[in-house]
């Protein structure tokens, strides 16, 4: 009996994950230590997707620098410690059937903010607290611009981070450029006012993302995919576009790029009418007039609505962020509701009894 399109398996280069339920990077903020080092709440936080059945877990945005975290508690790879703290979660993951990839991400202008958690108010940290003096595109009130060797140390740091990530065992990487973070402050024209060869027309304001995705691309093993997050939208007139989109998914499938992760907004504040699945026709037109795989995201929860957009070919997989944080086992619940039989859906062996019953 052929498998619901949400349980069948999906090749990107040699991996092959079990499954298209996966787990977007939601960041956590939860390095205490301020090092970037991952701890017990990472190991436990991304086993616990693993041990429910996700195919594939995608770990928080990570810092490709010290100064490229949104918040001093964020995790990092620009040093051995930290790849090798994530190496031993990377293998419990692998022990329980699933894969696992790291998104690569500098903040830019947005970094260097408090926690976001309840309690603490939202704003800038400055040096005295943890935090630092951010860069960006140009220069401005909160950040500096970015000079020519800045942006060199920034695509060099992208690409140190990728091969950490491989050292780690991570299956794949994904590169961060969405939500208002350094690489989408490039290429949204609502931020990058820059006269430069970094700025002006689309292949100035893509030129980052471009050179990062190529750079990182050659530098991690051919055999491992890389992913692309892109806001597919700014949701603002005279902002980056939908079309914008379908026209650099294409130039970041001839770099090599293996699977755009579509989401949107976060570059500028924008009237967003977010309900369930309000991104998956941004990831659908990525797909269809491009060739590249997508995975598709945003308040997806229903087994039947996740299925649906595997099946009818809108993405290639779907990821759940906060249905999965409240309910980890998702991918159970889902097999039972899509009619996957108890011994085919993707229980851990120590968990087997709580199975659904038929």
């Amino acid at each position: 009996m052929t498998p619901p399109a949400l349980f069948q398996a999906l090749t990107l280069r040699d991996l092959t994950v079990r499954n298209r339920a996966w787990v977007p990077p939601m960041c956590q903020y939860a390095v205490d230590a301020q090092d970037g080092v991952p701890g017990a709440w990472h190991t436990v936080h991304y086993g616990s997707f693993a041990i429910g059945g996700f195919g594939l877990v995608i770990a928080e945005a990570t810092g490709v620098t010290p100064e490229g975290r949104i918040t001093p508690f964020d995790t990092g790879l620009w040093n051995d410690e930290q790849a090798a703290a994530w190496s031993s979660i990377v293998d419990f993951a692998h022990s329980q059937g699933a894969a696992m990839a790291v998104q690569l991400g500098h903040a830019g202008r947005k970094a260097s903010t408090n926690r976001w958690w309840p309690g603490y108010p939202d704003r800038v940290l400055p040096p005295e607290e943890g935090g630092w003096r951010p860069v960006g595109v140009v220069d401005e009130d909160a950040a500096d611009g970015l000079t020519e060797a800045g942006i060199e140390m920034v695509v060099d740091a992208f690409v140190q981070a990728a091969r950490r990530a491989d050292a780690a065992g991570f299956d794949a990487v994904e590169v961060h450029a969405a939500h208002g973070y350094l690489l989408h402050q490039f290429y949204s024209p609502l931020s990058n006012t820059r006269s430069d060869a970094w700025g002006g027309d689309h292949a100035g304001r893509t030129r980052l993302v471009r050179t990062v995705a190529e750079e990182v691309r050659a530098a991690f093993p051919q055999g491992k995919p890389v992913l692309v997050r892109l806001s597919a939208t700014d949701w603002v007139d005279g902002g980056w576009s939908i079309e914008d989109s379908v026209r650099l998914g294409a130039e970041l499938r001839e770099l090599g790029v293996d699977l755009v992760d579509v989401s949107s907004g976060g570059v500028a504040p924008a009237p967003i009418a977010a309900g369930p699945g309000y991104q998956v026709d941004f990831a659908q037109r990525i797909r269809h007039e491009t060739g590249m795989p997508t995975a598709a995201v945003g308040l997806i929860t229903d087994p039947t609505h996740a299925e649906a957009i595997v099946a009818n070919g809108r993405a290639d997989a779907v990821l759940l962020g906060r249905a999965a944080m409240r309910e980890p086992n998702w991918p159970l619940r889902a097999a039972h509701a899509l009619g996957v039989r108890p011994e085919d859906a993707p229980y851990a062996p120590a968990r087997w009894r709580s199975h659904y019953q038929r």
